[in-house]
């Protein structure tokens, strides 16, 4: 694997050369590359309007007296109606009649570049090795300068920025002008860290932005007053930023709600400082620390497949910190083990000190079963969260060798855990493999949990190679358990995965707070 280090700064032809004179396929490039924009495309949020759907082929429907009634309609309820067309679409509109022909200039205008393409972009996005859509770039180009503007939405994914310079800065130069709300503007590398115009920073209009595969602007020259005032989702995927880069633009976004960092190809260290903050996702992104400081409204907290630098080249641990976050009530996925837990807020008892998040209800962890210093941990994390109601525990395999058992004597004697006894009402295991560690940390829970109401075990697939009878047998401890909770509801299921990963995460279900627990995904049930 290519040192990142190398890669960043680094054009295609070096690239190329660089894989030649290592006696490398230069075609894995391209699968690399390709890979990084399926992931890309994967988190940046769908386009709030379709090109399936069509416009009636014989014009507007007329009713059976022949009268056009929605052209009597007041100019405002028309024109939001072009502004929820494709631009193609609502370009067409003026062709309906006089009434109609004035209108789409003057609605927020939605410009998605894939919409522009012959087939409105259902064969999906481009792989890498296809030329780049010109006709697509020059379209854009066109209807940015033709609409007076607003612009409700701009999608701009389909274009490799650094062949058209030129034509990226007029564009954000249009966008400032003439305001914009919503931005997803992602670059087609190579190079994987062009960097953003600063202008991006005069987008006062802006109320959700996404940024793909840039490296942010040097903002020690940004002036002094730009700022996001209407900003409420902002989302880095795989972009290059500083420590310093990333302060400011959390900084500059007084009424910030959501946040996604998603494939950073730099350490760097997240210190949230916000009052407005609701939902934060991390995501195989490569982090120093997370130090939550301040953000009394900051309610779920997701990091998922990250590394640190310090991980990386010295096997250290990565540390969360967490200060004020009186609303923080969803966090995971945890991994005890590989990461330390760094609480400032304490209470007395027993008259000891001890470090609590009390208003944590819903927790992930990702534990190694079969690693007794992983395992070791797990009670630690688990005090620290006195009101747990729901636990999510996703069983990690072991490439090595198992390092010692953790057996029912180790929870029985690994001191007092408030959440297990008083307050944790569901319990999802997830990729549960036979280890008698797995086995025994369900059997300290059905036996202490007084309040337990449901426990869903989702047994490997693996698991099955031998017959079901081999489950039954390694589940028989649990069965033959002296639950305290009489009431408790255990459903067993086997797992759809077939390899071992990571535990399935949605990001679009993360940050919907319709969904009371984000965690508990419908592929397991």
């Amino acid at each position: 694997m290519a040192d990142p280090q190398f890669i960043i700064g680094t054009s295609i032809s070096e690239m190329l050369a660089g894989m030649e004179l290592d006696g490398e396929d230069p075609h894995t490039l391209d699968l690399g590359t390709n890979y990084l924009l399926y992931f890309l495309y994967d988190y940046l949020p769908h386009p709030p309007v379709s090109p399936t759907a069509t416009l009636f082929p014989s014009g507007l429907p007329l009713l059976p007296d022949g009268v056009d009634r929605i052209s009597r309609l007041p100019d405002a309820v028309l024109r939001g109606i072009v502004s929820r067309l494709p631009a193609k679409d609502a370009a067409r509109t003026s062709a309906l009649s006089s009434r109609w022909r004035p209108l789409w200039r003057a609605a927020p205008l939605s410009l998605v570049d894939s919409h522009l393409l012959p087939d409105g972009g259902a064969a999906g996005q481009f792989p890498i090795g296809v030329p780049s859509p010109r006709a697509v770039t020059a379209a854009v180009s066109r209807v940015l300068a033709a609409h007076p503007g607003p612009f409700r939405c701009v999608h701009l994914t389909r274009s490799t920025m650094e062949e058209h310079r030129g034509e990226m800065s007029r564009w954000l130069d249009i966008l400032v002008a003439k305001g914009v709300q919503e931005l997803v503007f992602a670059n087609r590398p190579w190079p994987i860290d062009l960097r953003l115009p600063a202008t991006i920073f005069g987008c006062a209009s802006l109320t959700r932005l996404y940024l793909g595969v840039w490296r942010l602007p040097d903002t020690a020259a940004v002036p002094r007053g730009a700022s996001f005032p209407n900003l409420k989702e902002l989302g880095l995927c795989c972009c290059v930023m500083e420590d310093h880069d990333l302060a400011f633009m959390l900084e500059r976004s007084p009424v910030l709600e959501f946040l996604v960092l998603m494939g950073s190809q730099t350490g760097v260290g997240l210190r949230l400082v916000s009052h407005s903050l609701r939902c934060v996702q991390l995501g195989f992104t490569m982090l120093e620390d997370i130090d939550v400081v301040d953000a009394p409204r900051l309610e779920r907290l997701f990091q998922w497949q990250i590394v640190s630098p310090g991980q990386v080249a010295m096997n250290c641990s990565f540390r969360i910190k967490i200060g004020r976050a009186p609303n923080l009530r969803v966090l995971g996925y945890l991994k005890p083990g590989d990461q330390e837990l760094g609480i400032s807020n304490t209470v007395i008892v027993a008259g000891a000190k001890e470090c609590i998040v009390p208003s944590v209800q819903i927790l992930g962890i990702e534990v190694q079963f079969g690693l007794r210093n992983a395992v070791k941990k797990v009670p630690g994390f688990l005090r620290c969260f006195p009101n747990l109601e729901t636990l999510h525990v996703y069983s990690r395999r072991i490439s090595e060798e198992s390092t010692g058992k953790v057996n029912l004597k180790f929870w029985q004697e690994g001191g007092p855990m408030k959440c297990v006894v008083q307050s944790m009402k569901k319990v999802f295991f997830y990729e549960f493999q036979g280890l008698r560690s797995e086995v025994a940390f369900l059997k300290f829970i059905a036996e202490r949990g007084r309040v337990l109401e449901q426990m869903v075990v989702v047994v490997a697939s693996k698991c099955f190679s031998s017959g079901e009878d081999n489950v039954r047998a390694k589940l028989k401890p649990l069965t033959s358990a002296n639950w305290s909770s009489k009431a408790c509801k255990v459903e067993l299921c086997k797992s759809t995965r077939t390899e071992p990963g990571s535990p399935i995460y949605s990001n679009k279900i993360a940050s919907d707070f319709g969904f009371a627990d984000p965690f508990d995904l419908l592929e397991y049930h």
